[in-house]
């Protein structure tokens, strides 16, 4: 029997919610393995574990793949803060237009420059390039090594003074957003979720404002990274919900959760990422079709950023073509329907779409 965390005495005010934002191989899951460490989330024993990313493909080639969160509690000036924290996947060549989104949303951004310990390390022209590239002083900058945990601290202590508490309010009626989903054989789908005004418990009936389906919630709590059952969760707070959902399309990612006959007005969700390589993919097998349709249905539920539309060759059948961010995802994708699914597919040769204007100016869309 576990014993249920309060989670009432972390109002508003102390909650700070953030990411990790970064290229490929920066250095994303280690730091934030030292984060969960400085907080005691973690044991120190577990070093250089990679906490957050757990698949099998992430070991692997030592990414993440998939958006992990964890609740980290931090004593800062004599006040318990409470820490979200979302180990983003590395993003391929995106990072500076993910720079640009951010500040367009008016977020707080704290630059870090890991890595500080490797011999070729350059922070000085590193920080020139961010001063030069996004505008940010270089005494904002702070630099660390998450491999040997110098200046992790500091990295908590500029979250707690940058980041500003959520904009939200535990007396409106409840609004809740899921971010993510898993599959539990036994318990069904765990939904991640981000409350942004209420609060939830068990026993609540809850409805889903993307299918309009109503559940009663079974089980909250929050990550820390393994689940932790709490009384509640509460307006700013981040944590999953178990509410007897039996398939993973019932839990869309950017659906708003609110409290029967307590209707609000759903949350905007999330602007879908725009894929640049194409591929087709057929089962091994015809008769596999059905069982690698449920294999793309659930994994593209964890992965929006893959848009799927089907289609038919007449040499491998029926199947689909798929659209993802770069050959990585592509590979990542193809690596995580074999092993987590048990399936196998034939994958054709990628290609990426472009447009080319002739000099008599007519334009031409190739695929």
């Amino acid at each position: 029997f576990q014993e249920k965390i309060d989670m009432s005495a972390y109002p508003v005010e102390s909650i700070r919610n953030f990411s990790i934002i970064a290229h490929v191989d920066h250095g994303k899951s280690t730091l934030a393995d030292r984060l969960l460490e400085i907080t005691g989330t973690i044991a120190k024993t577990d070093r250089n574990k990679q906490v957050l990313d757990k698949l099998q493909v992430e070991r692997e080639r030592g990414i993440t793949v998939k958006a992990q969160s964890a609740s980290l509690f931090y004593n800062y000036k004599g006040v318990n803060y409470l820490l979200n924290l979302i180990d983003t996947p590395g993003i391929q060549a995106q990072t500076v237009a993910n720079f640009y989104l951010a500040f367009e949303a008016q977020l707080a951004i704290i630059p870090v420059i890991n890595k500080i310990d490797l011999k070729n390390a350059d922070p000085e022209r590193v920080e020139k390039q961010i001063e030069k590239l996004f505008d940010i002083p270089v005494n904002e900058c702070i630099r660390i090594s998450a491999k040997q945990g110098t200046n992790i601290d500091k990295v908590l202590e500029k979250v707690i003074e940058k980041i500003p508490p959520p904009q939200c309010n535990t007396t409106d009626p409840l609004k809740a957003l899921v971010f993510d989903s898993t599959f539990d054989h036994y318990r069904g789908v765990v939904a991640n979720i981000a409350v942004f005004g209420g609060e939830i418990q068990k026993g609540r009936r809850i409805v889903s404002a993307h299918t309009n389906k109503r559940y009663e919630v079974n089980e909250v709590g929050i990550l820390t990274p393994n689940e932790q059952p709490t009384h509640k969760l509460y307006a700013g707070q981040v944590g999953y919900l178990i509410a007897g959902m039996k398939e993973v399309t019932e839990a869309q990612i950017g659906d708003t959760l609110f409290m029967y006959k307590q209707p609000v007005e759903p949350l905007p969700g999330f602007k879908s990422a725009k894929p640049m390589v194409f591929a087709g993919m057929y089962p091994v097998d015809q008769t596999e079709y059905n069982n690698l349709k449920s294999a793309l249905e659930r994994l593209t539920l964890n992965d929006s950023s893959v848009t799927v539309h089907r289609d038919s060759s007449l040499a491998l059948g029926a199947g689909w073509r798929l659209g993802f961010l770069g050959l990585l995802h592509m590979e990542v994708f193809n690596q995580r329907l074999e092993q987590e699914y048990n399936t196998s597919v034939i994958l054709t040769a990628p290609t990426v779409p472009y447009k080319a204007v002739l000099s008599s100016a007519k334009l031409i869309k190739e695929y």
